[in-house]
Parts: C-alpha cells; structure tokens; sequence
C-alpha cells in the first residue's frame, strides 16, 4: 500500500468554466495569480501544507503565470503547456480529448518486445504525428511497446530531452500535449503499449525555476548532471508529490502504459520509505483504480537486485529494470572494446553469465569500479530485466555516437540481434536498430545561453577522455549535429539494410511462437560456455518443448555439444540472411553466428547438454 496522499498541482480547466490553479510554494508570504494574456493579478489562498489556491475565469490556452512574494513571474512548474518554451508563461491545456483507447490492455511485460524512440530524430518531421506514420512499421516487425525518450519542455528545439525543465508538458516543438495524446491513442489503435522516460534524479540547466518556489534542491548530494533533488530532507514531502504527480500526470491523464525512471541510482533517499517505492506503489493503485495495467521500469547502474525486489523484502517494488550488463557483456565479446567500464567485461564467459544470472557482476571486484560492485537477483523472473545490443545511451555516449554496426562486421551484426531478441530477457530495439541504420546519434543540445552550451561541449570532451578516445566529438550545439541522427527510412529496403530488416521480423515471430519471454525460470536452463572456442549455448524450455539457442561469438567455425536431435530454425549464417550458408550439422556454428534449434515435447527428454 503506497503512503502517498495525493496533493493535485497544477492548472485545470472546468467542465462549469472558469479553471482552478493549485502550488505548492511553502516559504511563501504570498503568491500572485498573473493572467499574462489580459493584465490581470489574483491573490492566491493558503491552504494547507504550502499549498495556494486560486479560481478564475479563464479558458484553454490562456497564459499565466505565478509571482512569489513578489518576484518575477515565472512558468506553473506543474505546467501542461509550454508553448513557448520553459522561460515564457503557461498555457492552459485543454484536455478535453476524445480517445478511442477505452478497450485497450496494456500486455504482460512478458509479451513486450520495446523500441526506444527520440521523437525528434525517429523520423523527418520530428514530431508525435510523424511517429503515428510509422506505427503501422513497427506492428508488423513484431515490436509491442514503444519506449519514447523524454519528451518534458527543454530550452530550444533540439534535446536527447534528459534536460528538461517543465516536466508536465509534452515538448511543444513535437506538437505539445494534444500531440502526444494523439500518438498513445494511435499506438494503442495499433496495438502497441507507450512507455516514457522520466527523470526524478535532476532538472536540467536551463530555464529551471523550481527552486523558486519551494526547497526541490538539497546540497548533501550531488549527481554527475547537476543538483541533487531533495527526497530526504526538510519539506520533502512537497517535492516527493510533484514527482508523483507527474509520474500519475502521464499515467491517467495521458494514457501512457508505463515509465521509465532515469538513473535512480543517482536518487539518494535513506529514509524508512523509499520514494522510488512510494511512487511506484502509487503509480500502479492508482491504475488499478481504473482497471488500468501500468508498469514501472528503472534504470540501475549499480546492478542492486533491491529495484525489482517487493517492498515486503524492502526493495522498491519496480516491475523491471534496465540490464546494462546484458549489454557491456556482448558488446565487448563483439567489438574487443576494453575502455572505461568495458574493462570489467569481453569473454565467453561474461555472456554466458549474463543469460544464466541476468547480471554479470553480482558482488565481484570490479576493476572499473574500483570495488565490488552489484548483488544477484533472486525473485525477479526474467521479463523483469530489459535487454538489448543498442540503446540512446550506450550509442550516443560514444565520442563519435555510432551504433553498434560501425564497429563489428555484419555477421556479428546479426548474432547481436539473435542473442538479444532470442533471450528469455524483456528485448528492446533502438530506433533503426532493426534494419542497421546508418544514421548516428551524437548528443545533441540547444542551449539558448552560450556559457552553458560552450560548459557542454567541454563536459562530453573531458567524459570521453576518461575512455582513451582520442579527437574530437560532434558539437553537442549544432544543428548539423542533430540532423545527423535522424534516421533515413530510404535505408530499410536497400541491400544489408533490407536483410537485417526481414532478420529482425523473423527473429519476432520465433519469440512469438516459442512463447520465449513467456516461461520465466532461470533456474529450469542450461548455460552452456566453451571459453576457448568462443562458443555459449542456453538451453530452456518453451512452447511445445525446448529451444536451444548457440552463439558463437569468435572468427573461427565451432561446435556446440548439446545432445539429442534439434531441428535449426534460424542459422543467421544462412545465405537467407547475407550469410556464407549454414555451417553443416545442427550443432556447428559459422564464424560469428547465431542458431536457434528446436524439438517437440516427445525428443525433449531424450539427452542432456554436456560441458
């Protein structure tokens, strides 16, 4: 049972007329009401625990705006609709939106295969509707969830969106809140479950005006991004409902079918109730109050088993969790990179671990680290783990921010796609992902202040010189730097492109008839690892008997010695997929390849893996 007591924020619109205006401001003496439209001041009311009220006649897309004892008007922090940007007043959202969403279910996470969206690269118009033209696409790969990257008002146009400010209102540059509204609806037409990222552990530089309100920023911790939110301190509570707020903002108001919590490692909070926990409990009953499914996903680099862990052992009670090791653990078998926390990372091994453990380090030394970093999971069933080969950080975050098939050759392109999207792990696809786009995707920004965009460009030069890069990075402030990641849909029929697009289909459709994210037991599978050969074979159960998936992460041929009579379903070696041809038997396994082989109920039991 979640302890939040809701505390409604932010601006209304009247069904009678007239709208309601709620902040939280909790060292104020007094607080003005401007209606910036027509010149017009309202003295608030009090009200209980910092909070001020006001009623005025005023309709949809009104502007307004809030003075503090005094002091320069600023944006409602719980704004809807930033038409101008963070700096300029408020608009009221009318939210008097038809959805067609009413029959709609939000699927098992067990059912979900993800595909991590930016709005403003995924396609040329940048913008909600130029999404909708391509869900029908992503229908027919077999993707069932989008993940969108966080689309909260920024300063400028052009943002990987981590630095937003007005955390309520969808980006007006991609087509603001009706925008949004209409792609969640369109999605859920298609058939397709919309999760967002969120960030709860900073705000971003510019164009922030929380702290002008009431105590949001506490100084006894710091984060690699900026000011610590204070989820600990003296009126913590206020901040811990603005946050909650805004997670229960999406969820109801929008429609959307679950979150996705930046870096809450980077969320300090000793205190006897965890906010992550508190915001997720709220986040789930108050769904269930609607007959609503919603999900919250986290992201953890500490590899800390407590995120998915139910509050009844005291973990934070998240559905599932972002799997960076999954991740380093491929990418480095692939790409022989050993910089920066790679270094932790690159053998058979690792791989193996990562299917048989979800994590790879669980309490280990860490030479990245410099300490023994992460803990095993123990409850968490496998859909509660996101994989995948790419992601906006693990591309974007390299110095030139190219993807995956700019380091490794096509073959080992292609493993990558089996040993992701084969997994008994929740996968996720990042945009192009799916038929190898070429476009980068750089970190991208921009500022409207010269110092901060120039204290920007020097942040990323000095990250990337702790990986041993050498030259320099795409300018994060310019636009060409941002037209560079958009993604040219011309590519998916051409060539390479048009083989690993047909792949990934066939890919999603053996998951779907293997019911491979359906049986989550860890400890019903075989990991298999030949360190010396290169070699990692996970046997397991699955629809209608077991499947055994081989991957041969090295240059020479192999052989996995896995028992009994498989049939191959899929060789990515196959001449189908660009490949060479299959590399004889069942069991043998072309340079850089991946097979998945199957045999019904009755040949399950005849023979065990050996090794």
């Amino acid at each position: 049972m979640s302890r939040h007591v809701r505390e409604p924020i932010g601006a209304v619109v009247e069904p009678g007329g007239g709208a309601t205006f709620r902040l939280w401001a909790p060292n104020a003496s007094a607080v003005e009401l401007a209606l910036t439209g027509r010149g017009e001041r309202l003295a608030m009311r009090r009200q209980a625990r910092g909070y001020w009220f006001a009623h005025a006649n005023a309709s949809a897309g009104d502007r307004y705006a809030y003075s503090v004892d005094g002091g320069p008007l600023r944006p409602d922090p719980a704004s809807r609709h930033q038409p101008e940007g963070p700096h300029e007043p408020s608009a009221l959202d009318d939210s008097g939106f038809a959805w067609t969403d009413g029959a709609w279910k939000n699927p098992s996470l067990s059912r979900h295969v993800f595909y991590e969206l930016h709005v403003g690269a995924f396609t040329p118009e940048g913008t909600f509707d130029g999404a909708i033209e391509r869900l029908d696409h992503l229908r027919e790969l077999g993707v069932t969830a989008l993940q969108v990257m966080p689309i909260a008002e920024f300063p400028g146009a052009r943002n990987w969106g981590y630095d937003g400010v007005s955390l309520f209102a969808a980006h007006s540059a991609y087509g603001g809140p009706h925008g949004f509204r209409r792609l969640v609806d369109a999605a859920h037409g298609a058939g397709l479950a919309v999760y967002l990222d969120v960030v709860y552990n900073h705000l971003g530089p510019e164009g922030n005006y929380l702290r002008d309100f009431g105590p949001y920023f506490t100084d006894r911790y710091r984060t690699p991004w900026g000011e610590a939110l204070n989820f600990d301190g003296h009126g913590s509570d206020g901040v811990r409902n603005f946050f909650i707020e805004n997670a229960l903002h999406w969820t109801r108001e929008m429609h959307v079918d679950g979150l996705r919590l930046d870096a809450v490692h980077a969320i300090v909070d000793p205190t006897a109730s965890p906010f992550v926990r508190e915001l997720a409990e709220a986040v789930r009953e108050r769904a269930a109050e609607r007959g609503r499914v919603v999900h919250v996903i986290a992201e953890d680099a500490s590899n800390d088993p407590r995120v998915t862990a139910p509050a009844r052992r005291n973990g934070f009670a998240c559905d599932a969790q972002w799997n960076d090791d999954f991740h380093h653990a491929l990418r480095a078998a692939l790409s022989g990179d050993r910089r920066g926390y790679y270094s932790n990372f690159g053998e058979a091994r690792h791989v193996a671990r990562a299917y048989a453990n979800a994590f790879v380090l669980t309490g280990q030394a860490s030479a990245f680290h410099g300490r023994r970093h992460g803990a095993a999971p123990v409850e968490t069933p496998d859909w509660g783990f996101v994989v995948f080969s790419q992601n906006h950080d693990q591309v974007g975050n390299r110095l030139l921010g190219e993807r995956l098939g700019e380091n490794v050759p096509f073959e080992a392109l292609k493993l990558a796609a089996a040993a992701t999207l084969l997994s008994p792990y929740a996968p996720m696809l990042f945009m192009g992902e799916e038929f190898a786009a070429s476009a980068r995707f750089p970190y991208f920004v921009s500022h409207t202040d010269e110092k901060l965009a120039e204290a920007v460009r020097k942040g990323r030069a000095e990250e990337f010189a702790a990986f041993g890069w050498e030259g320099e990075p795409p300018d994060p402030q310019s636009e060409s730097t941002f037209r560079s990641a958009k993604l040219d849909w011309d590519e998916a029929g051409e060539g390479e492109h048009a083989v690993m697009l047909e792949l990934h289909r066939e890919l999603l459709a053996l998951r779907r008839r293997f019911d491979l994210g359906g049986l989550n037991d860890r400890g019903a599978r075989d990991v298999w690892c030949d360190e010396r050969a290169g070699v990692v074979a996970v046997r397991r159960r699955a629809r209608g008997g077991e499947v055994a998936l081989l991957l041969n992460l090295s240059g020479g041929r192999a052989e996995a010695p896995v028992a009994g009579s498989w049939d191959v379903e899929l060789d990515t070696a196959a001449s189908r997929w660009g490949g060479s041809g299959a590399a004889g038997g069942a069991l043998a396994l072309a340079p850089w390849s991946g097979k998945l082989l199957a045999r019904r109920e009755s040949a399950a039991g005849q023979g065990e893996s050996s090794g």
